[in-house]
């Protein structure tokens, strides 16, 4: 690889120390850089990236590879990141390997993995008023300050069970390790194909995590418990994007057709990471 995107989460790479160190050695070696360096300030629109990037490097953490695997999609392009944050599955490169990782790229020593995405359509009075993807989950939640909220989750239009609970995650396996994992639900292998359920705080005992096949369609659709109370919850995608629901609204889940594809070194495993970050 010699073409390469490097977008950085500037709060947590101070005076862009490491976007200007990896700038530099890139380019001392020949490759050529479209640099973002505040991602959450500007974006990344797909219009203004050169045709011939051939990789995204992002410094800061899970969210910053939120971030921009969602603006990238659809361009084929492969991401990689490095971990500035705290608990990181997915940016796994810690900032002590970053010459080892460049070296990697710069002489093809890596593989690629394709991760899932979802997409979910939100349903109000008939129409779909919202349209987006995620790489980690699908969360339906409860509307700040509100009491529990009150939805059926059908499964392949059949009825799964009804739950009075703060939410659910709906769940990749890229996004096991994240908010489904602190809700109790289950770890999943990121390179398989299914869809994790995990109910947040369900009042009920028997609302455990459920794991459905990557062809199985979603329909959680939200209820009125009281005839006072206009029941009022938030979709959000990979905690980025936000969609505010109502009584009888209904978002419609289903495994998205795009890929993002992760880039690999050699040495390292989803199960050594686990261990080290576990």
């Amino acid at each position: 690889m010699k073409h390469f995107l490097l977008a950085t989460n500037k709060d947590k790479d101070i005076d862009l120390v490491l976007t200007k160190k990896i700038q530099n050695y890139l380019e001392e070696r020949g490759a050529t850089l479209y640099v973002v360096p505040d991602i959450y300030q500007t974006g990344i629109a797909q219009s203004q990236i050169p045709q011939n990037i051939e990789a995204a490097i992002t410094l800061g953490g899970d969210g910053t590879i939120l971030q921009v695997s969602r603006s990238l999609r659809g361009t084929d392009i492969p991401v990689i990141g490095v971990n500035l944050g705290n608990l990181g599955f997915m940016a796994e490169i810690d900032a002590t390997e970053i010459e080892h990782m460049l070296e990697c790229l710069l002489h093809d020593e890596y593989r690629i993995e394709k991760r899932m995405m979802l997409e979910g359509q939100v349903i109000h009075n008939g129409e779909i008023v919202g349209d987006e993807f995620a790489l980690n989950d699908i969360v339906i939640g409860r509307s700040g300050f509100s009491r529990i909220i009150s939805f059926h989750v059908y499964v392949n239009g059949q009825l799964l069970d009804n739950y009075h609970a703060d939410g659910v995650i709906i769940a990749t396996p890229t996004g096991s390790t994240g908010y489904n994992l602190s809700a109790g639900g289950p770890i999943i292998n990121p390179v398989t194909e299914m869809i994790v359920i995990t109910p947040i705080c369900a009042h009920a005992m028997q609302s455990q995590s459920i794991i459905l096949a990557k062809d199985d369609k979603i329909s959680v659709q939200i209820q009125r418990v009281r005839k006072t109370q206009l029941e009022e919850a938030f979709a959000t995608f990979d905690g980025q994007k936000g969609i505010r629901l109502s009584s009888d609204d209904a978002v419609n889940i289903e495994m998205a057709p795009q890929f993002t594809k992760f880039i690999k070194l050699t040495n390292h495993s989803f199960y050594d990471i686990l261990k080290k970050k576990m």
